[in-house]
């Protein structure tokens, strides 16, 4: 296994990073166990998780992969030798968890992660991730029926602010975003330069053969203000292996979504 560091710290992780949406609904607990069992052997010691894993989120799963994984880390005892990443929800319209109001305010913030660490059995997160931007956006394969309304959204330098707050405590140790856009990755570098709140180490963004929307602008980005890209869906959800064929895509995928509203864009080999 290829180690590197996460950028601007001393944590060394492995190329691979171990991603866990699936445990709790299309993998059983054993069956999450097994998985990191079998990475962990390999020399993988970074998992990436989120309070709202798995998907599709439901009311009667929130949760369940961070409770797998934290009872993975009680029965192991191992949590120190795993580099652990988890996100926080921002506004959506679900209204099932953390009191029907999930923004990226302090309140918010703070009610997520105790809520995660309490799950995962831990008393800190080594990376603590946006999992997507507060302010109302098209996101995630996005719509061409989208239209923008203008909503109140919590200030960067807030959240900033928040999330500084739990890194004096110790219940993170670094910070990164995720389904961001250029403009968003250079407001929160611009507000950690002019402030003392925590500097962004990290970007997780959808980056494969289908999807190289990081390239136009978010590459540049990385490259020049060193913030490590965290790609995910590099198969795009397993599509690039022909694992799916005529057309039959993972049920209320991003990619379901997107060939509905853009199949002449994406060629296809039958």
């Amino acid at each position: 296994m290829k180690y590197t560091l996460l950028p601007n710290t001393d944590i060394k992780v492995s190329k691979i990073c171990l991603g866990t949406m699936t445990w709790g609904k299309q993998n059983t607990e054993l069956e999450g166990h097994e998985q990191m069992n079998f990475a962990f052997e390999k020399g993988v010691n970074f998992f990436d998780t989120a309070e709202l894993y798995p998907v599709p989120a439901e009311a009667e799963t929130y949760g369940e992969t961070e409770r797998i994984i934290g009872t993975w880390f009680k029965k192991n005892n191992n949590r120190d030798k795993i580099i652990l990443a988890t996100k926080v929800a921002g506004r959506s319209g679900m209204d099932w968890f953390r009191g029907g109001e999930t923004r990226l305010d302090k309140k918010n913030i703070e009610a997520a992660i105790e809520g995660s660490l309490k799950r995962l059995q831990t008393d800190y997160v080594d990376l603590y991730q946006l999992h997507w931007p507060d302010r109302p956006m098209n996101l995630f394969g996005g719509s061409i029926n989208y239209e923008h309304i203008d909503q109140p959204s919590n200030e960067i330098s807030e959240i900033l602010e928040s999330l500084n707050d739990l890194v004096k405590i110790g219940k993170i140790r670094y910070i990164g975003l995720s389904n961001e856009t250029p403009w968003g990755t250079m407001k929160f570098l611009h507000h950690s330069n002019i402030s003392s709140a925590p500097r962004v180490q990290s970007i997780q963004n959808a980056y494969n053969l289908l999807n190289r929307t990081f390239e136009m602008g978010g590459s540049e980005i990385a490259h020049r203000e060193d913030v490590g890209l965290l790609a995910y869906s590099p198969l795009a959800q397993g599509y690039l292996t022909g694992k799916y064929r005529n057309n039959q895509l993972p049920k209320n995928s991003r990619l379901e979504r997107l060939t509905k509203t853009n199949r002449k864009n994406i060629i296809t080999r039958q």
